[in-house]
Order: structure tokens, then sequence, then C-alpha cells
């Protein structure tokens, strides 16, 4: 049992994928299904084998609905997937060229270190199409149905997770197998990962009604709520900061709300209860949105350290240096109202996100801890200090050995059974320690990446998809009402869709080409057919891209480094 003065440490892992499904609902990108059999699998098993481990797991709806619509295409047979149908395919000579030209440049979509490798019978493969792959249309019509096949399965074994593995004959004899798969081999293949995925959300289900982890939520489709209600909550960070021609996002507020409680509506469909906490877009925070989840009952939120910082130097009176120690360790209240604020230890959080992939999981796990020892110590003068520790629940352990199994499993035994440390949720501790929760007499806007918002908003490119999105919308206020219910409904929905924050996040020359290239198209085919439900004519600027990319950003660019030590 923790003492009476025990440093608490809540881990929220945010569970994210955009909506892939392109204008005819077939899936563009495959990476909802594959990090599900990979990450989601992988994440709450560690929990399910460390009883007394305790985190939030932050599932954002768009990615809880993908999931349970790939449940769906596997209990159907039907598949709206290109990767799942070649799989599922009993001839794969019916194949056009075009189809297996997509698949081998798929197929190697990758952290090749770590999921490519360590396999002989994948590096082998990969081996052949690095010789080829000059002409890729030529290597299409070369190379053999087997290459194919082969190809799909290792492709599908790469993206399991390293508890799936080794709790899983299936996976274990084909690796074993390692090359010549016959269609057999593949539809066993194919019914196990449906198996796997279909039961995801029944596992996160039954741990959180156990109370041993806590699911929270985000506005429906992602959206960066602050920048919804204002544009100019960009300054508040970046001064000088350009913005979209646009003066502000048409109807934002109730667009945001609109997000709010369509998330709250669907939580209780997958969980069975009613979230509790909503951690915002990227925690994106301003005070006029956090008063909105006020207003919608929301009991916590969470933001970044540098708006806590940033918020503090706009409110704090108190001349006199203070260590971060004296400030975040702690939770917060705006203006005594609303719901209660956590901030993220971005040192911890980006050390487990982006230092500890290469170093063996024992000393990552004994660092850590040392860490929040010291903490502990810093904080002797507080009753109830709270570290929150929040990141990507997916996107890191593409590049860790093993899934991050052996950091994972060691971190939670060594943190559910340290004399100084409880491991909690959110809700437990609001619930338990109302009287920590202190006093923020001002809020200032920005997010978890720098404390502002310059990854969705200033650039030239995001500026044009912003106005691109505003014209869209103003469209949309000028013709819906004359439409029948079913049609309202139905462009209200791909309008969420076209306002989710990822499209935002990818414009740049400082992402790299291939992934700016698929969410560019995805983006300006969004706001296509949402023209096309209203039955007007695209606009021919959404027949050019916004942006081509051509960088090399860490992690393959899904996250973002937020702090640098010393």
């Amino acid at each position: 049992m923790p003492p009476a003065r025990a440093l608490h440490v809540i881990f929220c892992w945010h569970m994210h994928q955009p909506d892939y499904r392109n204008a005819e609902g077939v899936y563009a990108l495959p990476w909802t299904y594959l990090h599900a059999c990979k990450d989601y699998a992988d994440m709450i098993a560690h929990y399910e084998e460390n009883p007394l481990a305790r985190g939030v797991f932050n599932c954002v709806p768009i990615l809880v609905e993908q999931i349970q619509d790939y449940s769906d295409q596997f209990a159907s047979g039907t598949f709206r997937d290109p990767l799942l149908m070649a799989l599922a395919s009993n001839d794969l000579k019916t194949l056009r060229n075009e189809d297996r030209h997509h698949l081998m440049e798929q197929c190697f979509r990758l952290d090749p270190e770590h999921m490519l490798n360590p396999f002989p019978g994948y590096r082998r493969l990969h081996e052949i199409y690095l010789r080829m792959r000059d002409d890729p249309v030529e290597l299409s019509d070369y190379l053999s149905i087997q290459f194919v096949a082969d190809l799909l399965v290792w492709y599908h074994l790469a993206w399991t997770g390293e508890t799936v593995r080794r709790n899983s004959p299936l996976v274990q004899k084909l690796m074993a197998k390692g090359r010549g798969f016959s269609p057999e081999d593949r539809q066993e293949l194919l019914h196990f990962l449906g198996d796997l995925i279909s039961g995801l959300i029944p596992r996160y289900r039954a741990l959180a009604e156990a109370g041993r982890i806590e699911i929270s939520t985000t506005p429906y489709y992602h959206p960066i709520g602050p920048l919804m209600l204002d544009f100019a909550a960009a300054r508040e960070a970046v001064p000088e900061a350009p913005l979209p021609a646009s003066p502000h996002y048409p109807g934002g507020r109730e667009r945001a709300r609109w997000h709010i409680q369509r998330a709250q509506a669907s939580h209780p469909q997958q969980f069975g209860i009613a979230a509790q906490g909503m951690w915002p877009a990227e925690g994106g925070v301003s005070a006029a949105f956090v008063q909105m989840l006020g207003e919608a009952q929301v009991t916590w939120t969470a933001s970044g350290e540098g708006v806590l910082t940033h918020s503090l130097l706009r409110s704090d009176t108190d001349v006199a240096p203070r260590g971060r120690a004296e400030y975040l360790y702690r939770s917060y209240r705006l203006n005594g109202q609303g719901p209660a604020l956590f901030f993220r230890d971005d040192a911890l959080s980006d050390t487990i996100g982006f230092d500890y992939k290469t170093w063996f999981g024992h000393d990552a796990v004994t660092d850590f801890v040392h860490k929040l020892e010291s903490i502990w110590r810093q904080t002797e003068d507080q009753e109830h200090p709270v570290v929150s520790i929040i990141l990507d629940g997916e996107n890191a352990w593409e590049y860790y050995p093993y899934n991050g199994y052996y950091f994972l499993s060691e971190l939670y035994r060594s943190l559910s059974n340290h004399p100084h440390i409880k491991m909690c949720t959110f809700s437990d501790y609001v619930q338990d320690h109302p009287e920590a929760i202190q006093n923020l007499t001002d809020l200032a806007a920005g997010s978890w990446v720098y404390g502002n918002f310059s990854t969705w908003i200033g650039d030239g490119a995001k500026n044009r998809a912003w106005d691109l999105l505003c014209a869209a919308k103003r469209d949309v206020d000028q013709h819906l009402d004359a439409l029948s219910p079913e049609k309202q409904e139905e462009i209200t929905e791909q309008l969420g869709r076209c306002e989710g924050s990822d499209w935002f996040w990818w414009f740049g020359d400082y992402n790299p080409a291939d992934s700016v290239r698929d969410f560019d198209d995805l983006f300006r085919m969004n706001l296509r057919k949402l023209y096309i439900l209203m039955e007007i004519s695209p606009p021919e600027a959404l027949n050019e891209p916004i942006s081509h990319g051509g960088g090399s950003a860490e992690s393959g660019g899904t996250m973002r480094r937020t702090h640098t030590e010393g």
C-alpha cells in the first residue's frame, strides 16, 4: 500500500486515427486496422497482465467507429480495404497490375529496423523488391503470385503485436514457415485477425468496468476546438502568427459543440458508461473552449506543459523564479469552475515517445523510475502531487524492439509495486483529492505541441486549407435548409470529417512527401464529397494539391517532440 504521501502517476495513452475512408467508403489507407492488430491489442494486454496497473486510454470516437466498421467487414466477409481484399482473395491471379503495384508499395511501409529486418523471410522479399523497384510496373508483371502472397502474409505478421505473437500458435506457425504461404494460410490468418480486431473494444470495456482503466473521449472527428471558436486563439502564444484570409470559422461554436455532444452520445454505446473526461484534440485548449467543456459536464481535461507555463506567466504576479516542480505536478481549475485541468510532463512523455526506443528495456525503466523518484522528493511540500504522462498510444512502438514489450511490461510492474508511487486515473484523482485542485486565474490558448497552434495554422499551406474549409462551410450554411432531413444529416456528418485536425497536421514541407500526399488527397476528396452531397460543383481549387512535403520528420512525422533536455 502506498504511503500517505504518494506521487500519483497517470498514464494517458491517446488512441487516434482519422477517418481513412474515401468517397466510396473504401479505406484509402490501412493504418486503423494495422494499429489495431499491433498496438491497440498490445496496449490493453499489458494492463490485462498487470492487475495492479492503472491508467487512462483516450479513445477518439472516429477511431472506435472504424474499428467497429472493420469488425463488421470481417463478420460479413465483404471487405472495403484493399489490403484485406487481397489477403481474402481466393485467387491472387485476378489482381490487376495496378493493384499489385499498390500492394508492393504499401507492404513495405513500416520501420524496417524493427518490423522487417528481424524476419529473414520478409527481409528476403524486400531485397528482391529493392533490386527491381526502378521499374515497379515491370516488377508487378514479372514477379510471381507467390511473391505477392508471401508479401501479404508477412506484412500482416509484421503488424501483429508482441503479446499477440507470444499467445498465438497460428502466428508462430506462419512465422516459422517463412515462405510459400498457401491460400489456406491466408484464410487462417484472415480469420485470426478478424477475431483479434472484433475482440478489442470488449477487452477495453471489461477493464474499464472493473475499474482498472479509465476510457476518455475526444470531440468526435478530432477538431481543434479553440480554432473553431476563434482563429485569433493562435496569436495568444504566437502574436505574429499569419492567419487564414477568412476572419473566422463560420458557425464554429455550434460545430465545436456538435463534436462534443456527438462524442458524448457515442461513448456509452461502445463502452457502457459515459466518459468523465475529454482529452481535447491535440490538447488544444482556450478559456472559451474549456468553458464549453464545463457546460457539457466534462469532469476533467488536459493539455501540454507549455500551455500551463504560458498561462502562469500571464496570470502570476509573483516575479520570483519558479521551478517546474512548484507548478507542474498539480491539478488546476480555471477560476474555480469547470473541469479539472491536468498538464502533461513534456520531458517524461517525450522520453518514452522518442528516446527510450534505443535503450534496453530494463535500463529505460530504471531511468524512468529514478526520474519519478526525483519528482517525489522535489514535491515534498505537496500532499498529493500528480504527474501526467500523455502521449500517443500507437505510434511510438513501431520504433521499439518487440513493440515496446519489455519496456512496458517491466514499467507497469515496477510502478505498481513502488512504495512511493500510486498509479491512478484522472477521474480517480479528481474524486479522491478535490482539495488538491488549485485555482488558475488565466488560461493561455495552446496545444500540447510547443504550447501553441503552429502545427495546424499559420503556415501558408495550412491557412489555404482552412480557407477552403471555411468556403465549404459557408456553402453548407447557405444550402443546408433547402435539403431533405436525411441529406442534411449526411452533409453534417461529412462536414465533421473535413473539420478533423489531421489534415492540417500533415500540411507543411517538413513532413514526408508520401504522407503529405495521402492526407492532402483525402482532405480534398472529403471537401469534394461535401459539395457533391449539396449537389454543387466542387471548386476547381480542390483539384490542386495544397502541400507537397519533402521533409524527413522524426518518427515519420506521426509525433512531435515538445521538450528538449537542457
